[in-house]
């Protein structure tokens, strides 16, 4: 593996939309003066969500129905694409029966409607979750710095998923649309 190829999954793997929604939801929930406990309660939730998608992306390798947990094979992605739909439409409905802040339930709906996009858009592009995600997490947090590190990251990230091969510029292109556009929901609500 050369350096590049390293240091682009290395990228890769801490933009994981699993790592990076946690980071936000964080940096909002403290920007809204939540304390401490409801804040690492919520980002508990949120890193228990990315526990069940390796799970199931290890039982689908473990049982040979997938050559590896990133689901790049178009069935595959397929295949995980519709389970995160679920889960996010259950957490919506859990996150709104619970004492959280109902911008959470919000999250989980507007990250339901990326996967949905990523699943009606599949015949035309690989709509990059990745950058989706990262640019849903830059306008969660509802704060110029936060705005700027997600930004620069999102590039460092995009460029991984380009070196790594696993888009093309379309795909970075509806991701980053897809992540805008329900960033920019989250916060006209």
């Amino acid at each position: 593996m050369s350096g590049t190829e390293a240091l682009a999954r290395a990228v890769s793997i801490l933009g994981h939309p699993m790592l990076v929604m946690p980071v936000a939801a964080g940096l909002a929930a403290r920007e809204r003066g939540l304390d401490a406990q409801p804040t690492l309660a919520i980002m508990a939730g949120l890193a228990s969500l990315g526990l069940l998608v390796l799970a199931y992306s290890v039982l689908r390798v473990s049982r040979g129905q997938w050559q590896h947990v990133d689901a790049s094979a178009p069935a595959e992605r397929g295949q995980l694409n519709r389970f995160l739909l679920g889960l996010f439409s259950l957490a919506t409905a859990v996150a709104l029966g619970l004492p959280a802040p109902t911008r959470l339930a919000l999250a989980f709906a507007l990250s339901a409607a990326i996967i949905l996009l990523a699943l009606i858009l599949g015949r035309w592009c690989k709509l990059s979750l990745h950058v989706a995600f990262i640019a849903f997490a830059a306008l969660v947090p509802g704060y110029l710095a936060a705005l700027a590190g997600f930004a620069v990251f999102g590039l460092a990230v995009a460029w991984s998923r380009l070196a790594l091969g696993r888009h093309v510029w379309r795909d970075l292109a509806a991701g980053l649309l897809a992540g805008l556009g329900a960033g920019i929901v989250f916060q006209a609500f």
